[in-house]
């Protein structure tokens, strides 16, 4: 099925949606202008969703065609420069360089004296809290504890064959570095799904950055969410600047051991300069989701679940691997349908002209070759086989199964952190889990009788290496 042929079918499709609208007062100017301006927003979805580009591999199953959408994370030039330049003012000027950004990148004149946020802002964010949200952040913590909890590591000894006693201690960091976005939407559940793990495992000092705007003033929602969750402390610094208060500390913010949560390619960039002089969780960077779906599949709900990864906006991908050929022309008709009564549609379209991708797979298996190729933050399956296909999926940061089992609600409520690898780096990394933010120590212990029985293994290591000493300090304890 060409581009062409998807072009003229959705085409086709706005102008009899034309029919559904109403009628406009022949009388009324104001009638006739919203008449063309929803007519005319519609046209742009329809234009929008017909750029989702559109690969065929049915006939190509060659390890070249089905690469065509593997990826590595590869930083841009223009920003690895930008970034370092930020960190190195930060690292110098310390206070001084966060006020500097605040005003220019998000418009806040700051003092010194504000940087940090205040038990009154806190207490003024929880009153202002409408209740239904609360519960409902409520409900969210206790999954995502209670799912942390499960994996947490405990300490363990055994003896090895010598009679050794070897085991694992596992500590929680002492200091942790959270970063929260809210430059287009303030990150509510990203509060939630990194600061309880933290929490979970017993990090005593939970501090987190976030952005704020004129206003100088953190969504009360995301102060809420941030105080249930257990932060210790929270400062107004966004983008690479508050990676670098974290990482290298100023006169307000101590430094911290390790940085954890998602960002924007300038946050992401900054994670990865400063690695090495602190820790980092991984490289989360602007949503993505790919499905995978057959014919057993409704075209509503996956419009719903790409466009709902979409919202997010600049960098975000969305991608549809489709194993019926009429489900792309469908599903993207229901994209230009949807994209209407939702309020993000700047973002939406910028995606869905530069980000989206649909693939015609032969067979449920080229699909999940594909799929482990892209490695997508989440993938979504929504087959007659679904079990099946993950059970060969190896790449992807959270697989959601089934029809009724969107996106959405892994990123708000169901338990597993929503802070998974994106950009391909998920064939290295898995999500973000609560042993993260604990330090494992090894625990050796031998007695007279089990070194003795290590004395001969140790001395042909030491002769192969060439490292007597090593061999020496084990014999010389039975001389």
């Amino acid at each position: 099925m060409s581009s062409g042929t998807h072009q003229k079918n959705l085409r086709a499709l706005c102008a009899s949606v034309v029919k559904f609208l109403p009628s406009p007062d022949r009388d009324s100017r104001r009638s006739l202008a919203r008449y063309r301006a929803v007519l005319a927003d519609f046209s742009h979805a329809v234009q929008s969703a017909a750029r989702m580009k559109i690969f065929d591999l049915r006939a190509d199953q060659s390890a070249q065609s089905e690469a065509i959408l593997s990826r590595r994370y590869l930083p841009d030039s223009n920003i690895i420069n930008r970034v370092a330049a930020i960190l190195a003012e930060v690292s110098q000027r310390r206070d001084d360089a966060l006020i500097e950004f605040a005003e220019r990148f998000d418009k806040a004149t700051l003092q010194a004296g504000e940087l940090a946020v205040t038990e009154e802002e806190i207490e003024r964010a929880n009153a202002q809290v409408d209740p239904a949200f609360a519960e409902a952040l409520l409900a969210a913590h206790r999954n995502i504890s209670d799912f942390a909890s499960v994996g947490k590591r405990i300490d363990w000894r055994e003896k090895n064959v010598q009679g050794a006693i070897v085991g694992e201690r596992f500590d929680p960091l002492r200091r942790i570095g959270i970063y929260v976005p809210a430059g287009t939407a303030p990150l509510v559940s990203t509060a939630v799904m990194t600061a309880s793990l933290a929490k979970v495992a017993g990090v005593p000092e939970i501090v987190v950055t976030t952005p704020v705007g004129p206003t100088k003033t953190v969504n009360s929602g995301l102060l809420a969410a941030l105080h249930l969750a257990g932060a210790t402390e929270i400062y107004k610094v966004g983008g690479a600047q508050g990676i670098a208060a974290l990482a290298f500390g100023t006169e307000t913010v101590r430094p911290v051991y390790k940085i954890f949560g998602p960002g924007n390619a300038y946050v992401t960039e900054a994670k990865r300069q400063v690695f090495g002089y602190v820790a980092v969780d991984l490289m989360p960077g602007p949503s993505e989701i790919l499905i995978i779906a057959d014919e057993s599949a409704e075209p509503r709900w996956i419009a719903a679940d790409l466009l709902a990864q979409a919202e997010h906006g600049h960098g975000s991908v969305i991608g549809l691997i489709a194993l019926a050929e009429t489900l792309i022309e469908r599903v993207r008709a229901e994209i230009a349908i949807q994209i209407e009564s939702l309020k993000r549609k700047t973002y939406l379209h910028e995606v869905l002209e530069k980000n989206a991708f649909c693939v015609l797979a032969t067979s449920e298996e080229q699909a999940a070759r594909i799929a482990n190729e892209f490695a997508p933050e989440h993938l979504s399956l929504m087959t007659q086989h679904n079990e099946k296909i993950a059970a060969s999926i190896s790449t992807a940061g959270a697989i959601f199964l089934g029809n009724f089992s969107p996106v959405a609600a892994g990123d708000f409520v169901a338990g597993p952190s929503h802070v998974l690898p994106t950009g391909g780096a998920g064939k290295s990394f898995g999500g973000l889990t609560v042993d993260q933010f604990q330090r494992r120590t090894s625990f050796i212990c031998y007695d007279r009788n089990a070194l003795e029985k290590s004395v001969s293994i140790v001395s042909q290591f030491s002769s192969v290496e060439q490292l007597d000493g090593h061999g020496r300090s084990v014999a010389i304890r039975f001389e």
